[in-house]
């Protein structure tokens, strides 16, 4: 396939203040370097990106960072961008991840349109490459183990030394490299090298491995190919058949790029742009690949969409938003230093979303039973509440009040300290939404001592929760009516590591040690207010007082599950505080 001109040139190159909601203000190095490139007409006027995912896992927060600059760079300067999935390595990848990825990234907000490519599909030109390369004597095959061909590199300050094989003719490479294809030698016993300088002070230009033996199945081509190209030969040339202008890569690829652009350059195809940028480092998580994969096999979460987890399947699960993934990917900014992103940065995204978009409504995680004594017996009343209030358009909905209600057990103390401003013996207090109770005495379990029920009398002057007296109140409590009350279960999750950076905690430390025993809490006896009955897997709320909760697709007709996505305020400043 031949790159086609695609998108219109851009307009939109002369504005240095604009910023969007899937990508950083362009005024960062790789919009820099786009506009250049417009200016000196280098791809003409094109912009083309590329997400190159391997399909060995899921998608996690620092892959949506690379999605949404490629994404949205490509989007700004009305180019196109393609998916691509980088299936080289049949051991590791499998359908069940390519269908998560494009679940994911369709989630987030994106739509490759009919760019769907595949690195599978370009095996037979890639070895078209690769014999074009042995014909021009820039490749060749040889014989060295893993081993030997560690010790002919050398080092970073020691110069490698040439393969006893790197001299043989153009015929006889041709011949034994069509063996390899061919299924004439065992795995592992011969590679393709590319030809270029031992002494090179870039260790990847030493000659690196184009090729190699390994018979097995892929889950695209199943056993029709026993030879399988490495990253490095295999990115840049499915980049130059795709017509990529920009490929947009990261940082660890840096002192890749002059392989990149040699391959290119020897094989005199159309050649894009590669341009690095930081990856994203996270706190109180892990970001590699290969570590999530670890916590999933080894059951120290529940799978791949693990609220716990950092994936986007996980986070979708818990309750983020696609905008607040992208406005937080915004905020944090592109950059080519390595820089740790706290926490609570990600929890403010989706909190500050959440606050202006979750209906609110009332949920009682700790319940315990309170009975309005001088409340007629039977009635129920239909009270008008609030959806959400930093919403004009959110409207009210109904719920029921009745002479038996629940309220957070902790809302309640017998003994209070100082400036508790809750419900106590003689105290007065709103119930939201409802009325002024007062609390006149308590009853206790005969064999533990535990508060079963709390007697108090209501105003009934004060519907509402407001007095037309003056008199003011200092609590305002959450309650559900128990006669109306859904039970339902709640996941509360922590963070996954007790260390903030758990892989650096300490020099050669295991990071699973770091695992948090109390990253999850499950509570089974909550009461949820009755619209929430058919509220249907990821409907997000905020439940009052107590923070943003997501329904999980956990949910049956019988059980209704919710997770907390955040607490309603930052809890990471203050952790952070008290650490230093």
């Amino acid at each position: 396939m031949n790159h086609q001109k695609s998108g219109s040139k851009n307009t939109k190159s002369n504005t240095n203040t604009r910023e969007n909601d899937n990508n950083t203000s362009d005024t960062n190095f790789i919009r820099q370097a786009i506009e250049e490139d417009i200016a000196s007409n280098r791809f003409d006027g094109r912009v083309h990106t590329r997400f190159p995912p391997e399909p060995s896992g899921y998608l996690h927060i620092g892959h949506a960072k690379a999605i949404c600059i490629s994404f949205g760079i490509a989007e700004d300067y009305d180019g196109l961008y393609n998916l691509r999935f980088d299936d080289s390595n049949p051991i590791t990848e499998e359908s069940e991840y390519v269908e998560a990825i494009k679940r994911d990234v369709h989630w987030l907000g994106f739509d490759w349109e009919e760019r769907e490519f595949y690195a599978s599909d370009f095996f037979e030109t890639l070895y078209e490459y690769a014999v074009k390369l042995i014909e021009k004597e820039k490749a060749y095959v040889c014989d060295l183990t893993p081993d030997e061909m560690r010790t002919y590199r050398g080092t970073l300050v020691t110069p490698g030394k040439d393969s006893p094989y790197r001299n043989r003719s153009v015929e006889e490479n041709l011949t034994l490299f069509g063996g390899m294809r061919n299924g004439e030698f065992p795995d592992g016993s011969r590679t393709l090298r590319a030809k270029i300088d031992m002494s090179s002070p870039n260790l990847n230009m030493r000659d690196p491995v184009m090729y190699r033996i390994l018979r097995a199945h892929h889950y695209r081509h199943g056993d029709n190919w026993c030879i399988y190209p490495t990253y490095d030969f295999t990115h840049g040339q499915s980049d130059s058949i795709e017509g990529v202008t920009h490929s947009l890569c990261d940082v660890q690829f840096e002192d890749h790029r002059p392989l990149y652009d040699w391959f290119l350059e020897s094989l005199e195809i159309y050649q894009p742009r590669q341009i690095e940028f930081a990856r994203l480092n996270l706190t109180y998580t892990v970001l590699g690949k290969r570590k999530l994969k670890v916590l999933v096999e080894e059951g120290h979460v529940n799978g791949w969409d693990d609220p716990r987890l950092p994936t986007l399947a996980g986070m979708r699960r818990r309750g983020y938003t696609p905008e607040s993934i992208r406005n937080f990917c915004n905020r944090i900014g592109v950059s080519k230093a390595d820089n740790l992103i706290e926490i609570g940065q990600l929890e403010y995204s989706i909190r500050d979303d959440l606050n202006r978009n979750a209906p609110r409504v009332m949920a009682v995680l700790n319940p315990v039973k309170v009975i309005i004594d001088n409340y007629p017996e039977g009635q129920v009343e239909m009270l008008d509440a609030d959806n959400n209030p930093e919403d004009e358009n959110a409207g009210t909905r109904k719920i029921p009040f009745s002479k038996e209600i629940y309220i957070e057990r902790e809302d309640f103390m017998e003994d209070p300290p100082r400036k508790f401003y809750r419900l106590a013996p003689g105290r007065e207090v709103r119930l939201k939404h409802a009325y002024y109770i007062t609390c006149e005495n308590v009853v206790k379990d005969e064999n533990t001592g535990e508060i079963v029920e709390i007697h108090c009398t209501y105003d009934p002057e004060t519907r509402g929760g407001w007095s037309d007296d003056g008199r003011r109140v200092q609590g305002t409590l959450h309650w559900v009516s128990a006669e109306h009350a859904v039970n339902a279960e709640v996941r509360l999750y922590d963070s996954l590591f007790t260390e903030r950076e758990p892989e650096n905690a300490a020099e050669g430390a295991d990071w699973m040690k770091f695992l948090n025993p109390d990253s999850l809490e499950i509570l089974n006896n909550c009461k949820v207010e009755p619209s929430l009955l058919d509220a249907p897997p990821e409907s997000r709320y905020q439940f009052l007082r107590m923070g943003y909760f997501c329904v999980d697709s956990d949910t049956t007709p019988e059980k209704l599950v919710f997770n907390r996505t955040v607490p309603l305020r930052d809890s990471w400043a203050k952790i952070q505080k008290g650490q230093k």
